[in-house]
């Protein structure tokens, strides 16, 4: 496996490669990075991951400083999983010079839930991926680049901005890796204590729980999701969270939804010091 450092140096790299497989990540990989590695394997000519925490995505008061970077064993996981080449920039190496010009992601899918808790969020991550995008496909007739379902949205605003762009790439989605006792997979959770990680499973199962009361609300739902969402909410805090949103929403584009409409449930919240997001389709 290539560890590349800078973009010239990845273009020289994949000059050969005519469609390459890309999986862009944060890096302190756990198992759920890694299925994604592995289900990119088969396509692309050229399997690539990237490692860049991105300042761009982070608000003033969140981990940026804290976030982990375990380079030397991340390299050494995808390695294993089959990589081909690992592109790990600095900020000087993505960013020479202050990023002014930013992709700005449509406010009715960007500005609610997660960027409604997180402004500016949505901007800092279609800049960035956009940026990769450009590092590792440039030159190419088609790529393929795989994103985790448990970052839901995140999925949405990215294949929106694909499409709009006209972007020659296929975005494909990696089922959400779970832990044996249900709890979703994530860098950040690491974070948690050893009670809370016992408590953290509570997210999942309130999502779940959230899920069977849509279902059975379903010709209802408009007039009953208020109540199911405050239902939940309320749950969660009673047992110390601080819960951001536990809601119901059609999956098309993430609106209020109407009777008959394919749904997802989404939350997120905070445990501790430690903020957990999770979805589940319905």
């Amino acid at each position: 496996m290539q560890i590349i450092h800078t973009i010239p140096e990845l273009r020289a790299a994949l000059a050969q490669s005519r469609n390459p497989a890309f999986v862009p990540t944060m890096g302190n990989l756990h198992d759920g990075h890694l299925a994604l590695v592995r289900q990119a394997r088969p396509l692309g000519d050229t399997l690539v991951a990237s490692i860049f925490v991105n300042r761009l995505q982070f608000l003033p008061h969140e981990d940026f400083d804290s976030y982990p970077r375990t380079l030397q064993v991340d390299a050494d996981k995808l390695r294993a999983a089959g990589c081909d080449v690992l592109f790990a920039p600095s900020e000087q190496d993505l960013y020479p010079e202050p990023q002014t010009f930013k992709v700005q992601p449509d406010p009715q899918l960007a500005d609610i839930l997660e960027g409604q808790f997180r402004p500016g969020f949505f901007t800092g991550v279609c800049t960035v991926v956009m940026k990769l995008f450009s590092a590792v496909f440039a030159g190419k007739a088609q790529g393929t680049a795989l994103f985790g379902q448990k970052d839901y949205q995140q999925l949405m605003v990215l294949r929106r901005m694909v499409q709009q762009f006209a972007l020659p790439l296929d975005i494909v989605a990696g089922t959400t890796q779970r832990a044996d006792d249900g709890l979703a997979l994530s860098s950040r959770n690491g974070y948690l204590s050893e009670a809370e990680r016992q408590e953290a499973v509570q997210l999942s199962l309130a999502l779940r729980a959230l899920a069977r009361d849509a279902v059975a609300a379903a010709h209802t739902l408009p007039a009953q999701r208020e109540a199911l969402e405050a239902r939940a909410l309320q749950a969660l805090t009673g047992r110390g969270w601080q819960p951001d949103y536990l809601t119901v929403r059609r999956r098309s584009d993430l609106q209020p939804p109407q009777a008959g409409d394919a749904l997802v449930v989404l939350g997120a919240a905070r445990l501790g010091r430690t903020r957990l997001i999770d979805n589940l389709e319905v």
